[in-house]
């Protein structure tokens, strides 16, 4: 831990997690699940390569997309995209390639406390050797080495971290959880080296006004929080005198991913996401989140005075067989909400 007095740490983690108590509340109905995170790439054999060589992911389903209901669905006119479906274990990415017209590249000083990051995180049955599997493959390492979180931080303790980033920048990261640590599928589930998908984690400026999107509009109920600091998350993030309020956040009683809020308390200068971000950039990862009623959430998020990139729900891409609109939410990352 960094050198500030213990019960001052102590005080603050405490006061977080009586937020995160009296904050929480049950999913609205209609919310179901987290059925996919989407990626932006800019070579789809690579990644499609990439995805499946270096971190276990098989291929699903390949689809190409064009027309004037695509263009509405991501807000990018005279689209033509390519996309693969992968899965790991139970969960699912989907690959995008927008072959026309093409976007931006990640920038390359990105860093964690930026608010356009969202990464996800991989759990693996072995830290070392899902590290050094990797070695062999084309990735940017963010972490100095795999990180494992101190016993002064309870909630976590024990917990192996290592953050990286794909051949086009994506930040990952792998995750391996001690027995009294995680979901009970990954204790039960070690058969393999790269086993699933936990969460995808996103960096916010607000913790509060983010539950006020995930919680109040979307249903999202609040499962746990965290405090982390000192040379752990140092290393971790590559990111000196880090402090990082953790939110973790579950969609119902569903089994699937979550979504963890990344508040950097320091250092407080990430940078806010450009306006201008659209689906055909790289930077514009996305959760695709299943609903029953779309409906009745399009009315949520328009008193909630919500940023629409779909002017209407429309049939395209991930809901070619249902109805699909896409938000953003307080710090510009993308949601696709599928019916």
């Amino acid at each position: 831990m960094r050198t500030s007095p213990t019960h001052r740490s102590t005080r603050r983690v405490c006061v977080v997690l009586l937020f995160l108590i009296l904050g929480a509340t049950q999913a609205i109905a209609g919310t179901r699940e987290i059925g996919a995170i989407a990626l932006t790439v800019s070579d789809l054999a690579r990644s499609v390569d990439f995805f499946t060589g270096a971190l276990g992911f098989t291929k699903v389903s390949e689809r190409t997309t064009t027309g004037r209901e695509q263009d509405l669905l991501v807000g990018v006119f005279a689209t033509r995209v390519r996309s693969v479906e992968l899965r790991l274990g139970d969960e699912t990415i989907v690959l995008e390639q927008y072959v026309a017209p093409g976007g931006r590249p990640i920038p390359l000083d990105s860093r964690s406390p930026d608010l356009w990051f969202q990464h996800f995180a991989i759990v693996v049955s072995d830290m070392e050797r899902a590290v050094a599997h990797l070695g062999g493959f084309p990735i940017r390492a963010i972490s100095a080495g795999p990180q494992t979180i101190p016993e002064s931080n309870v909630a976590a303790a024990g917990i192996k971290a290592f953050k990286f980033r794909d051949p086009d920048g994506h930040p990952l990261e792998l995750l391996w959880f001690p027995p009294d640590k995680g979901k009970r599928k990954w204790q039960e589930a070690r058969d393999a080296l790269f086993l699933g998908i936990d969460h995808s984690a996103i960096a916010v400026s607000d913790t509060a006004r983010s539950l006020a999107f995930y919680r109040d509009i979307l249903g999202m109920r609040v499962a746990g929080g965290t405090l982390n600091q000192g040379p752990t998350q140092e290393q971790l993030d590559a990111t000196p005198g880090a402090v990082v309020r953790i939110t973790g956040l579950q969609v119902g009683e569903s089994a699937g991913p979550g979504v963890e809020f990344l508040q950097y308390l320091t250092p407080a200068d990430g940078r806010p996401a450009p306006a201008d971000i659209r689906a055909n950039d790289l930077v514009a990862t996305r959760l695709v989140i299943r609903v029953d009623d779309l409906q009745s959430l399009v009315e949520r998020l328009q008193e909630g005075n919500v940023t629409f990139v779909s002017p209407e729900p429309v049939r395209a891409g991930p809901a070619a067989s249902g109805r699909g609109l896409m938000v953003k939410d307080p710090d510009g990352h993308a949601l696709l909400l599928v019916e």
